[in-house]
């Protein structure tokens, strides 16, 4: 018996999946899912991709939260791709990564991480990286990545370091 096909949502079509996430975070900030109307501030965003979930929310700082759950590989990678492009050209004053929830990476998805790092340098967005889970933790210590990337332990973590 062959599995269900999983299509991806459309461009500006948001899905909402179940909340992977630590508990909440007082400073957090979450708009309804779906595009946002012109000239507004950016809504909170949830895409389900083949075995990866990704949800995106906002502090009251305007700081950006990308929390991925699931497999960071080859074949999940365009929601997070997506989503993480697109927050740096929105220019937030910080853009952290939630790795909590990643049970796999591979080379595709660190490189991901890396052009993303890259990518907000140049657009002047501080780029953390915050609790990635004992998987991630060794494929960026294997890879000397843990060397490039903003590390730290909790999102909360991540948000409260001053830039």
């Amino acid at each position: 018996m062959m599995p269900a096909e999983k299509t991806m949502p459309a461009e500006n079509e948001s899905v909402t999946v179940p909340s992977t996430t630590a508990p909440s975070d007082p400073s957090r900030t979450e708009a309804p899912p779906g595009p946002a109307p012109a000239g507004s501030e950016p809504t909170g965003l949830d895409v389900a991709g083949l075995d990866l979930a990704v949800r995106t929310w906002y502090t009251d700082t305007r700081a950006a939260v990308c929390t991925l759950a699931g497999d960071l590989d080859i074949e999940t990678l365009e929601p997070a791709r997506s989503a993480l492009d697109g927050l740096v050209e929105q220019h937030p004053p910080l853009l952290v990564v939630d790795l909590a929830g990643v049970d796999f990476c591979d080379s595709s998805g660190l490189n991901l991480l890396l052009q993303t790092r890259m990518a907000a340098v140049s657009a002047d967005v501080e780029f953390r990286l915050a609790a990635p889970s004992v998987t991630v933790q060794r494929l960026l210590e294997l890879t000397c990545a843990d060397t490039v990337f903003s590390l730290h332990p909790t999102v909360g973590a991540a948000l409260a370091v001053p830039r």
